[in-house]
């Protein structure tokens, strides 16, 4: 599913945050992230295997919990890097008695935005 990245209120189901949150390895690829990082690296800092490294940021990207940027390589051989995309993560009970979920981020510099815009370019070509 490629979300809209022009969309303002892009808060996934809160099915995806609980179940990406309540995951240990997913947790732990959250904690690890102080900067952009491949999935080679995440996997090697978390001590988690690649594959379930990749498994878990679908997860944690689809829940809208981490973004996915390109590392634009003068090779041609561009890197999908990952990173936090939020600050926090408030779930609460509306007057319905029904829970809602918000995700606070930080603003995004015109840098990030246009990366951003350029992953999902390239995601739909």
């Amino acid at each position: 599913m490629v979300r809209d990245p022009f969309a303002e209120d892009d808060t996934p189901e809160l099915q995806d945050i609980l179940d990406a949150l309540d995951d240990p390895d997913c947790r732990s690829i959250v904690r690890i992230l102080d900067e952009p990082m491949t999935a080679d690296e995440i996997a090697e800092a978390a001590d988690v295997p690649l594959s379930t490294t990749y498994r878990k940021l679908d997860l944690l990207t689809e829940a809208s919990l981490l973004e996915e940027g390109t590392e634009i390589r003068p090779d041609g051989q561009h890197a999908s890097r990952y990173s936090v995309a939020f600050e926090e993560v408030i779930i609460g009970i509306a007057d319905t008695r029904e829970f809602e979920v918000d995700i606070s981020r930080r603003p995004r510099t015109a840098d990030e935005r246009l990366a951003n815009l350029w992953s999902e370019v390239q995601k739909e070509t």
